[in-house]
Parts: C-alpha cells; sequence; structure tokens
C-alpha cells in the first residue's frame, strides 16, 4: 500500500546549498537554498524568491558561488536560511563565515564550506523564481582530497535536506560503484 502526498517538491536527496554573494557595497552575503540541482553539463538552476538579498546581489554582480553545506557547519548554514541580509546586513559573520575572493566570479567562497561552485548569472526569472547559473569552476579544499587528489566525501561530510520531515541529514557510507554495480544484472 502507498501514501499519496500530491504534487510537492518532495524527493531525496536534496542539497543543501549556500548561495554566496558580494552587496553592492562588497559586504558578503549567504543564503540557504535547498530547491535547486545541475541542469545542464555546466548549468546549475535553483528557485530563489525575488525578495531575497542575495538574488538582488546576483543581479547586480551577475555572479555568485554555490557551496554545499556540511555537517560541522549545520548551525551556520542553516542561520543564514532562518535571517534576511535585509534586516541582517552581517549576517555572513555573524555566521562564522570568512569571505575568500573568486578568482574565477565577482562572489566570495567561503572558507569553512569545502566545497563550491562558482558562477556567472545566465538568467534569473522573478516570475518563476528561476534563477540559472553557469559553472565556470568547481573549487575544493586541500583538506578534504585524499592521497590521490580526489575527494573524500567522508572529509566533506555533505549534509541533505529531508522535505518529508523538515530535517538535514548527513551522507552515508559507499553502498556501490556507480555505472558498474548494475552489471551484475547483466
Amino acid at each position: 500500500m502507498r501514501k499519496n502526498f500530491g504534487a510537492k517538491p518532495l524527493c531525496y536527496p536534496q542539497p543543501v546549498f549556500i548561495i554566496a554573494t558580494y552587496g553592492e557595497d562588497g559586504t558578503p552575503d549567504a543564503m540557504n537554498a535547498a530547491w535547486g540541482g545541475i541542469s545542464e553539463q555546466n548549468e546549475i538552476s535553483m528557485c530563489l524568491g525575488a525578495n531575497h538579498k542575495t538574488v538582488s546581489n546576483i543581479q547586480h554582480r551577475k555572479a555568485f558561488t554555490v557551496s554545499m553545506a556540511d555537517v560541522s557547519h549545520v548551525v551556520s548554514c542553516d542561520y543564514v536560511g532562518l535571517v534576511s541580509g535585509n534586516h541582517v546586513p552581517d549576517k555572513f559573520s555573524r555566521a562564522g563565515f570568512h569571505a575568500v575572493p573568486s578568482s574565477f566570479v565577482d562572489a566570495p567562497l567561503i572558507e569553512e564550506l569545502p566545497i563550491a561552485l562558482e558562477c556567472r548569472l545566465i538568467e534569473y526569472d522573478s516570475e518563476s523564481c528561476r534563477l540559472r547559473g553557469e559553472i565556470v569552476n568547481v573549487s575544493v579544499d586541500e583538506r578534504v582530497l585524499d592521497s590521490e587528489g580526489k575527494v573524500d566525501v567522508s572529509q566533506v561530510a555533505p549534509i541533505i535536506f529531508d522535505p518529508f520531515n523538515h530535517d538535514y541529514l548527513s551522507v552515508g557510507p559507499k553502498v556501490g560503484d556507480a555505472f558498474s554495480v548494475g552489471n551484475q544484472l547483466k
């Protein structure tokens, strides 16, 4: 037996993205966004309401970064989703984040979060709230790389959003080799 939940944006996994921008005065800003994902080979799409300070900053600077929230910064990552940069102009620093200028786009990297997509604005549709960004670089802090230079997900410790229960969950252990484990059924 199944239970119907209706037409809602409920799916797993739902990454927790922290969008970082610079304001017109150069002040770093960040927001938590759970509705988004990779939409093309070098493109990310998200649903961000036009009333967010971050959206205004993106439209002004034409750039943003998208960091993956992690277990050790869950409080800070949630905080930047609870308060508005329109009302708390120093929420980036209050969250305990430190800005590092991107070498690729006019937006800050968040020093504490080890993986970030550095993006240029493609378009923003205020009617649908859809933001599209071109990924121009993926930046990874060396502290989460293994001895072979590969990302060690256990060091990253990314979190996901559970839209059914409004929880943050940690990503679990490896369960198989992608594009390989299914070969046993051939």
